[in-house]
């Protein structure tokens, strides 16, 4: 318990430096093009590459800064492309989200077990739980009759969620970018 108490101390930290708050911005503009980008398959099913931003948010600065940057951008993608209602439950979850990728990210050494797992962990409580959850308190559907679409969807795109990922991180580790943003150039717990 300690140790993820550091890990969002360091983290928050992070929120004081002009470089963290400029590569969220950069980020986060490139997440929103790419949410743009997403394909729709119904109301309740979305297919999109803008997790790929967030996950590289969550990866250089952590969970402190990961869920807000998270809970920050699903507000302004909602205000940009609204599509459906709005519904807060859905910006805390993207907010847990953050903090789930972030704890099993931040400072560690970047495995692709390691993304396989905190993909998992993700697609299950956030996407396929509570964001089924969310869906079927805003549209009035019962959970149940949501839930498999849901879940056949988040197998299908957990090990190529993971793949992406992880590819795109390490290239972008080997190519210096990460030294460079300022992200990975602390030192590990």
């Amino acid at each position: 318990m300690t140790r993820l108490a550091t890990l969002f101390t360091c983290s928050f930290r992070r929120l004081k430096e002009v470089r963290t708050v400029t590569v969220c911005a950069m980020l986060g503009a490139i997440a929103i093009v790419l949410g743009s980008l997403s394909i729709d398959l119904g109301p309740s099913v979305r297919i999109g590459f803008s997790g790929i931003p967030n996950e590289l948010v969550h990866y250089l600065f952590g969970p402190a800064v990961g869920s807000l940057f998270a809970g920050a951008l699903d507000i302004l993608k909602y205000m940009i492309k609204p599509v459906g209602g709005f519904f807060p439950g859905f910006t805390l979850v993207a907010m847990l989200a953050g903090v789930i990728y972030g704890s099993f990210y931040y400072r560690k050494p970047l495995s692709l077990g390691r993304v396989f797992a905190a993909h998992l962990v993700v697609s299950l409580v956030c996407n396929v739980l509570l964001n089924t959850l969310c869906l079927s308190l805003l549209y009035g559907k019962a959970f149940m009759v949501l839930l498999p679409p849901r879940v056949i969807k988040n197998l299908i795109m957990w090990p190529i969620d993971s793949l992406i990922f992880f590819h795109i991180a390490k290239l972008l580790e080997a190519a210096g970018i990460f030294r460079f943003l300022g992200g990975r150039d602390q030192n590990r717990l």
